[in-house]
Formats: structure tokens, C-alpha cells, sequence
């Protein structure tokens, strides 16, 4: 039984710096931009690392 006074405050402790590390987050913009991540993923990046190629040998040149 004497666990439980130590785990209930330590429990609380870790909820509360959760919560503030959340509204610091949501404060901060964090959250701002959803759905750009999830499209960047879909955008083809064999273009650009085409043109590095391509610029590469023209240095080379």
C-alpha cells in the first residue's frame, strides 16, 4: 500500500508535464501544417535528383 504513494504522484507528475508539453506544442504551431506532410510523401523526387545529376557532370566538364 505504501507503493501507491509513491506511484500516484509520479503518475500525476508525468500526466501534468504531458499536458504541458502538449498546450507548449499547440501553442508553438506545431500542428499548423497536417497535411503537408502526408503530401510530401506523394511528391516524385527522380526530377530533382535528376538535375543534380545533370549539374554534377556539367561541373565536371
Amino acid at each position: 500500500m505504501s507503493v501507491l504513494a509513491y506511484l500516484i504522484p509520479v503518475a500525476l507528475a508525468l500526466g501534468g508535464a504531458g499536458l504541458a508539453l502538449f498546450f507548449w506544442a499547440m501553442r508553438n504551431g506545431q500542428f499548423e501544417d497536417l497535411e503537408g506532410a502526408a503530401n510530401r510523401i506523394l511528391i516524385d523526387d527522380e526530377e530533382d535528383k535528376a538535375d543534380a545529376e545533370a549539374n554534377e557532370q556539367e561541373a565536371d566538364r
